[in-house]
């Protein structure tokens, strides 16, 4: 029996090699389980998860690990296990059928199915014994393999509605109605996000609180284009509260994957790519728009952290580390005040009172690093400038780094994903030109190459996930396709490289060919993805943007770098068809606000002709890069050939010429900075 658990041994991912050893008869979803399933006419056991799921190694360890429970599912079930993260549609899918079914769903996630894939039972986490008014897994598992026997035609009619459920849920209405997107939309969704702003902690809603990168993104954009204080001073709030919470680390760099309370304390100390792609932008753009110091080094160290910790060295970014290490949650992270005296001698005392350290500890008798004073109050309370102090905090930080990468280091899920690594590369991409950082951009570079190289077939076709052991698998999703269009057209406004942008359109082509309805939108997988239960179509945002709401964002831009109507005209009613729920659920469709503000905020088009590296052209770009502008596209070269925007424009005197455009009418060209500061509206 356990031999036959080493299917899972030749998997890329971590997560399925994690259960190799277990005494459970596991398959990766494959055509032999399924075929299986039908031959030997059992139900299907569907656990999905991912590695850095604490539940995911609780329930393993009681469950899948007991000899016993393992033969009840070996002798009644075909058992399959799935990486959420390899497989979103599947993910998708069964947590819809979880969640009608129980009215809530997480991971693990525990799915039971007919031989063909219809779901009939669900829920996530199930104790090995009765407890909190769950039954145990085997008892679940015996009473459902007799309800399989005894009671088939119930499962069958049961499992019958549930997928016409869930088919019917997926038809997904985007005939939408362009009058639909007014300024009136923002108001409804910004009085939505206030009532649920935690004024005091930052935040919206209550525990556990997620980061909501793109909501604050969505009221930055609207601070810089209606001047709303109030829209800006929930992203300062915010974000300074996270910063100073124990959800950042404050030694590595970094953001857990959510905080457990309301004041960002505790927190679930799993780190996701897709987490700190999407907050290091949102602080990027925070520092722009306010020059604040602490939101220039957060983008800093956590952009460090990731090029230091997450990166394959040939240029891939790795997916996540877990919240474990030694079997215990947060091990990796926390501290004693023994620890710290030992550690920093005389620094100690500064260094606790200012991250709130103390011998009885902040959490479970240890302690979480965290800011809960202002930094000036701690200062003045020890007689220090504010400067002079965080330069001996630095020291002290770099010396418990050293000392934590001594601890046993919590597990590296590392399997490179085309979908987080697009968001990952658009940060890296900006926050060079931005910080004037071209270590980030050869950063960015060298993933876009990896990505290329490994990462695409020869026609063109996205893969989905990389292993260093397995190479590249799976049928690349929307969500790789947008998501990398996305990262790659920041990088090309980084280094105005044709090829990036010529990449980038050809992702959105093959969007357009491979993944949309007709009816509206875009389908979650290609036309010739293998056939599922029925075909997803995800349009809210979640964890990540909607692989939807991102190809918005790709196809609006494009429409105004090369002027061709059917990219805008394609993504317009796409907005549009959501504007009630986007005024009704702002925190759950923010990306969509985002590009509902582009399409109203009528963008502007931007062409530097002349040599990118030149002085004269970087005088201009410099103009155009000193200040937040979601609302423009830029474009730099020599030559139209490849970015039309660039096309029939020539320089001025010789010199690296500026057109700023809007709706393709253009003002007269400019070759000062200072008169191109003016047009830009300084």
């Amino acid at each position: 029996m356990k031999s036959m658990s080493n299917r899972l041994i030749h998997e890329n991912s971590p997560y399925l090699r994690q259960h190799a050893d277990n005494p459970v008869d596991w398959y990766p979803w494959s055509e032999e389980a399924l075929e299986r399933a039908r031959i030997e006419d059992k139900p299907i056991l569907l656990s999905i998860g991912y590695a850095a799921c604490h539940w995911c190694h609780v329930m393993a360890h009681e469950s899948f690990e007991n000899p016993a429970t393992a033969e009840l599912m070996n002798r009644y079930f075909i058992n399959i296990k799935v990486d959420r993260e390899e497989r979103p549609d599947l993910d998708s899918i069964y947590m819809s059928a979880v969640t009608a079914m129980t009215g809530h769903g997480g991971w693990p996630m525990t799915v039971f199915l007919t031989p063909d894939g219809r779901p009939f039972y669900g829920g996530t986490y199930y104790p090995p014994v009765p407890r909190h008014g769950m039954p145990a897994f085997g008892q679940l598992l015996a009473a459902l393999a007799q309800a399989w026997t005894e009671q088939r035609d119930e499962i069958e009619r049961s499992a019958g509605q549930m997928a016409d459920h869930l088919r019917q849920a997926s038809l997904l209405e985007f005939a939408g109605r362009l009058g639909a997107l007014t300024h009136d939309l923002f108001d409804q969704a910004l009085n939505g996000l206030l009532r649920t702003f935690d004024a005091k902690l930052g935040g919206f809603g209550r525990a556990p609180k997620f980061p909501p990168s793109m909501t604050l993104e969505f009221l930055l954009r609207m601070h810089t284009r209606r001047g709303d204080a109030m829209a800006l001073h929930m992203v300062e709030h915010t974000l300074t509260m996270m910063a100073r919470g124990g959800l950042y680390d404050h030694l590595g760099g970094g953001f857990a994957r959510y905080s457990t309370d309301d004041r960002w304390l505790v927190p679930h100390f799993e780190k996701m790519l897709y987490d700190n792609a999407l907050l290091a932008r949102v602080y990027l753009h925070a520092w722009q728009v306010t020059g604040e110091p602490l939101y220039r080094r957060v983008v800093e160290e956590t952009l460090d952290f990731v090029a230091r910790e997450m990166r394959h060295e040939a240029g891939g970014f790795y997916s996540s580390y877990d919240a474990d290490s030694e079997g215990e949650e947060g091990k990796f992270y926390v501290w004693s005040a023994g620890e710290i005296r030992a550690a920093l001698g005389p620094e100690a005392e500064l260094f606790m009172s200012y991250y709130d350290v103390s011998d009885g500890g902040n959490w479970e008798g240890h302690n979480i690093l965290n800011v809960p004073r202002a930094p000036a109050d701690v200062a003045a309370s020890f007689g220090l400038e504010v400067a002079g102090m965080e330069q001996r905090l630095a020291a002290a930080r770099q010396t418990l780094y050293d000392v934590r990468a001594g601890r046993v280091w919590p597990g590296l899920d590392d399997k490179v994903l085309t979908a987080w690594n697009g968001l990952m590369l658009a940060a890296f991409a900006e926050a060079g030109r931005i910080l004037g950082r071209p270590d980030y951009t050869a950063v960015a570079t060298e993933n876009a190459n990896f990505l290329y190289t490994q990462l695409r077939d020869v026609d063109g076709r996205l893969r989905r996930s990389w292993n260093s052991a397995g190479g590249a698998r799976y049928n690349g999703y929307l969500e790789d396709y947008a998501f990398l269009a996305g990262g790659l057209l920041a990088l090309y406004q980084t280094t105005f490289e044709p090829r990036w942008f010529l990449w980038a359109r050809g992702l959105a082509d093959w969007m357009l060919t491979h993944f949309r309805d007709e009816a509206g939108g875009f389908y979650d997988t290609s036309d010739d993805h293998e056939t599922l239960l029925h075909r997803p179509k995800d349009v809210q945002d979640n964890a990540t943007p909607s692989g939807n709401s991102m190809a918005a964002h790709v196809l609006l831009a494009l429409g105004l770098y090369t002027g061709e109507g059917n990219y805008w005209d394609v993504a317009e009613p796409m907005v549009a068809a959501l504007a009630e729920p986007m005024a009704r659920y702002p925190g759950a469709f923010a990306h969509w606000l985002s590009a509902t503000g582009f399409i109203l905020g009528e963008p502007l088009e931007i062409a530097v002709v002349g040599d990118p590296q030149a002085v004269d052209a970087q005088e201009l770009l410099a103009t155009v890069r000193a200040r937040y502008r979601p609302y423009t596209v830029v474009a730099a070269g020599e030559s139209g050939d490849v970015v039309p925007l660039l096309a029939d424009r020539a320089r001025l005197d010789g010199r690296a010429t500026a057109y700023v455009c809007r709706r393709f009418v253009c003002r007269l060209p400019v070759n000062e900075p200072a008169a191109l500061a003016e047009q830009l509206g300084e």
